[in-house]
């Protein structure tokens, strides 16, 4: 056996001796005092139980008799939002249908029309990407209810082309590269819609203005300002 294998075992052995005489020592001194250390710590266990229990118990006696079961209270049934038939024209379309008075224009045009053109991102009238043109102005469609649309012309953005051309301002909007995402652009369309057909020659500014409810993260509105300029040329 190596040297210091020899050592390290005669170390442990001296270790162990030195921890056997340390108890040895301990129990004698908890003979002489007629308590142990296992019997101290034993009859604090118990200690700690039996106060537990009395607390408890005295803790049940302060609490209030248990009632039986409550009566059950009779819940009326949640009424449905009324229903009411509208006429719409979308997209050059006359639509007659029955929508609830919670409805929203969004909702019927996206879940029930399937038109799903028109974004929802918001939901709040914040971002604009569910813009439409409803009479010739842009309206944001989660913010009109459908039951109030009885008689009225609405254009989404599946409305501009025609005979299966695009509308100058997509063709625009393509050759201008004014997009990056997409998903906000036929928000951004359809106000530029609603404003070149009022004027069709407007300003940059008269531009960023008219579109200033749509929110756009990724092009900077450079592209759609060009776009929209360049649209305006093509009309």
């Amino acid at each position: 056996m190596p040297l210091r294998q020899k050592w390290e075992n005669l170390k442990i052995k001296s270790e162990e001796n030195v921890k056997l005489t340390e108890e040895k020592k301990e129990e004698k001194k908890e003979a002489k005092s007629g308590v142990s250390r296992r019997g101290f710590i034993q009859g604090a266990v118990a200690g700690v139980v039996v106060g537990a229990a009395a607390t408890y118990g005295a803790t049940q006696m302060m609490q209030p008799p248990t009632l039986g079961p409550a009566t059950p209270t009779m819940v009326e049934p949640e009424v449905s939002a009324a229903k009411k038939a509208v006429t719409i024209t979308v997209n050059g379309d006359p639509i007659t249908m029955e929508v609830q008075s919670n409805w929203t224009l969004l909702y019927v045009l996206r879940d029930m029309l399937k038109l799903k053109g028109t974004k929802v991102t918001c939901d709040y009238g914040e971002c604009g990407a569910c813009t439409v043109i409803i009479n010739g102005k842009s309206a944001l469609a989660c913010m009109a209810l459908a039951i109030e649309q009885d008689g009225n012309d609405i254009t989404t953005i599946e409305g501009l082309s025609k005979d299966g051309a695009i509308h100058p301002i997509q063709q625009a909007f393509i050759d201008r590269h004014a997009y990056s995402c997409g998903y906000c652009i036929p928000g951004i369309i359809m106000s530029a819609k609603a404003l070149l057909d009022k004027n069709s020659n407007p300003s940059d500014d008269e531009i960023k203005e008219g579109i200033s409810g749509n929110l756009c993260r990724c092009t900077g509105y450079v592209g759609p300002v060009r776009a929209i300029k360049t649209a305006a040329g093509m009309m």
